[in-house]
């Protein structure tokens, strides 16, 4: 695999503007693999050569403003995208893409309490290629909007609020359609789908959901209310803090199984670990720091995901202001006024610890 250089993704933004990504996801074949079909809208400010990356299980077709082009030229995981004129292109691929069981791209996941299977995405850092074709770096982006193929009795979300459009006739497969978000980065891009038990409200004037697997409803159910408090005291205090509006359509939270990371901050459906999804008694602590995530995942939807960083060596930025604003703002807003006091006993002293050491960066 080729991994994008620095100057590679300098003279890429250079040639290029990014403007529409639609993408089909097919979600009712094997369990091994799936369907993936994009069209990307883009300009080039001159004539020149660029590549599109991806790392399909295979390449069907690929063509450039209605011409083929050859999927054998794939190597790596990128496409060769020669002699671009000036102005606008279509890109359309078709590919077939692996689902994950390890956390990247789209992780596929069946429960064994009760044999259903749920599927989500982490794009972060480069693993989109393994969703879909892009143009994958953080300085180029562009609208999104998925369409989706899913079993009869699941539910799709996505960075917008989606829609059930149809049922397939040949098996009553959901058809669901998101609506298109602002320009954000490829790496934010998200898609979950699944039997969801959900929870949901409105708050100022805005859908607001959170998400587990069927099996875990009742312990959902007997936090939502404390969740569900939390965010929103938390988005009302940034909306005073960032003196701009929450840019993005809907909210929802999706605590979803085997996930790597703590959280990620996709637009408009943020994804945590569903350990957070306390199954016994836990101290108020525990509950403190489920709530520092929340918070922190929220101050992303502006910092980060709103105004985001032009190259991945700035973010330490991201996560440490929204470090900071997560402690300031679950102080602020919620009953949870001693954060600072973790902040001091966890946080600080693993920075200090991880400076000490040769590898050292900021």
């Amino acid at each position: 695999m080729s991994a994008l250089k620095r100057n590679e993704a300098q003279l890429r933004a250079q040639l290029l503007d990014v403007h529409h990504y639609a993408v089909t996801l097919d979600l009712t074949g094997d369990d091994e693999t799936f369907d993936s079909t994009t069209r990307i809208r883009f300009t080039a400010r001159t004539s020149g050569d660029t590549f599109v990356e991806l790392k399909p299980d295979t390449l069907r077709s690929a063509t450039l403003d209605g011409n083929p082009l050859d999927p054998a030229a794939l190597e790596d995981n990128r496409l060769p995208l020669t002699g671009l004129t000036q102005g606008p292109h279509e890109l359309h691929l078709d590919t077939r893409m692996r689902y994950s069981r390890t956390g990247e791209g789209l992780h596929r996941f069946t429960d064994p309490a009760d044999g259903q299977t749920y599927v989500y995405s982490q794009m972060f850092l480069d693993d989109v290629q393994r969703v879909f074709p892009a143009f994958d770096q953080p300085d180029l982006k562009a609208v999104f909007e998925f369409t989706v193929t899913a079993p009869a009795h699941w539910t799709v979300l996505a960075n917008g609020i989606t829609t059930r459009l149809a049922d397939r006739d040949t098996d009553g497969a959901g058809i669901w359609q998101s609506a298109p978000t602002p320009v954000i980065s490829t790496y934010l891009a998200a898609v979950a789908a699944g039997p969801w038990h959900s929870v949901t409200t409105e708050h100022a004037g805005l859908p607001f959901g959170i998400h587990c697997r069927q099996s875990l409803a009742a312990h959902l159910d007997a936090d939502a209310d404390e969740i569900l408090s939390i965010t929103k005291a938390c988005f009302d205090r940034y909306q005073v803090k960032f003196t701009e509006p929450y840019p993005f359509d809907s909210y929802d939270q999706a605590f979803v199984p085997e996930f790597n990371a703590g959280a990620m901050e996709n637009p408009g459906l943020v994804t945590f670990r569903d350990e957070f999804i306390y199954r016994s008694a836990v101290t108020d602590t525990e509950r403190q720091s489920r709530a520092m995530v929340i918070a922190h995942e929220m101050a992303h939807m502006w910092f980060g995901d709103l105004v985001t960083l032009a190259w991945f060596d700035d973010i330490w930025l991201n996560e440490s202001f929204a470090e900071y604003m997560g402690y300031q703002t679950l102080t602020e807003a919620t009953r949870f006024t001693d954060t600072w006091t973790d902040f001091g006993v966890t946080r600080k002293p693993w920075g200090y610890d991880a400076d000490q050491r040769p590898s050292t960066h900021p």
